[in-house]
């Protein structure tokens, strides 16, 4: 009876043993599935951040303009700019470069004229907005008719026929223009008000030798008196100096500031300071 008691004993204690060997196992394998349900959620979540990543993305791609991932729309090589004023560039090798910074755009298209209608091809183009107190009413019902702000300047520039060309409207900037593009620059001299014929033409005056007398700096004969009797159009002599249309051609472009639509070129142009300048790429 004994040993029966015993017998029935061990094997209670050997099946509690192996329910506790069996409960562990199905806890280790539950631990387990948790484990891998967590990381799948875990890797579903990083896939949505990848993604919401990739949206952010593309939306910072969608704010760069236009214009600097694929060109301008257009093609228009003029422009119209306000002298800054001069300063120096200096190159990665160390050398010194004379530049003018020049405000260049952004212009507005205000008017197109056609072959047909007025016997020519060009765009007007505008620069610098202007009150609508200070505009006339004919320049006010020209703005009107292309809708477009009144504009300081205007400048006609004549273009050739082809597709790619901009509308009414249109703004035309520095997109147009790239670094190491060689422009030709138009725009009025400083003026100097009125000068002598020496000063403003650069004559040699009369001999100082013994019997001159007061004739250092004259000017000389301008002309027999009965025939023609009258003064050739064009004589060198006083007047006005200087505010004269001043062309300067081949000048290299140093530097663009897309941002604050400055433009660097070098050399000088003409004018002084808020001078309005054109300004054509060749």
């Amino acid at each position: 009876m004994l040993e029966n008691m015993e017998n029935k004993e061990d094997k209670i204690l050997e099946d509690s043993q192996t329910e506790d060997n069996n409960s562990g196992d199905s806890l280790i394998d539950d631990a387990k599935v948790k484990e891998s349900q967590a990381k799948d959620v875990s890797s579903e979540e990083n896939k949505v951040n990848d993604s919401e990543d990739i949206e952010i993305d593309d939306k910072k791609t969608d704010s760069v303009s236009e214009d600097q991932v694929n060109g301008p729309k257009f093609k228009f090589k003029n422009l119209i700019g306000k002298k800054i004023g001069m300063t120096q560039l200096f190159s990665s090798e160390g050398n010194v470069y004379p530049a003018t910074v020049i405000e260049a755009g952004p212009c507005s298209i205000t008017q197109i004229k056609n072959q047909k209608n007025d016997g020519y091809d060009s765009i007007q183009i505008g620069f610098s907005d202007l009150k609508d107190s200070k505009v006339n009413k004919s320049l006010s019902g020209h703005f009107k008719k292309n809708k477009s702000k009144p504009k300081k300047v205007l400048k006609e520039f004549k273009v050739s026929i082809s597709d790619n060309l901009p509308k009414v409207g249109d703004v035309v900037d520095l997109n147009q223009f790239n670094v190491g593009d060689m422009i030709t620059v138009r725009g009025k001299s400083i003026g100097k008000g009125f000068a002598g014929h020496m000063k403003r033409h650069g004559f040699g005056g009369g001999r100082a030798s013994h019997g001159k007398n007061s004739v250092m700096r004259k000017a000389g004969s301008v002309g027999a008196g009965t025939d023609p009797g009258r003064i050739f159009p064009g004589m060198k002599m006083a007047g006005r100096m200087g505010n004269n249309n001043v062309t300067t051609k081949n000048l290299q472009v140093l530097s663009i500031d897309y941002d604050n639509n400055l433009i660097f070129v070098k050399g000088c142009v003409p004018g002084p300071k808020n001078n309005y300048l054109f300004l054509t790429k060749n």
